[in-house]
């Protein structure tokens, strides 16, 4: 049995911002993000705040789902 990779969190956040329709200027209009902290965490400078994650998730429609291999293995 192999063993798998696990993404960051944070970087599947980047791939589904940068791959959504909107523009990085209208994701942060439409939530109040603020455009300095988004482009910071898009280059994987800085994190978000939870506050600003949920706001993104909220306009992207995200919700997290739990592997339950994973879990059943810890």
């Amino acid at each position: 049995m192999g063993t798998k990779t696990r993404r960051r969190f944070s970087d599947q956040i980047r791939e589904l911002v940068t791959g959504s329709e909107y523009s990085c200027y209208t994701i942060c209009k439409q939530t109040g993000i603020d455009k300095g902290a988004m482009s910071h965490f898009l280059a994987g400078h800085r994190g978000l705040s939870l506050e600003s994650l949920d706001l993104l998730a909220d306009f992207l429609d995200l919700q997290v789902v739990v592997c339950s291999e994973q879990r059943k293995a810890r």
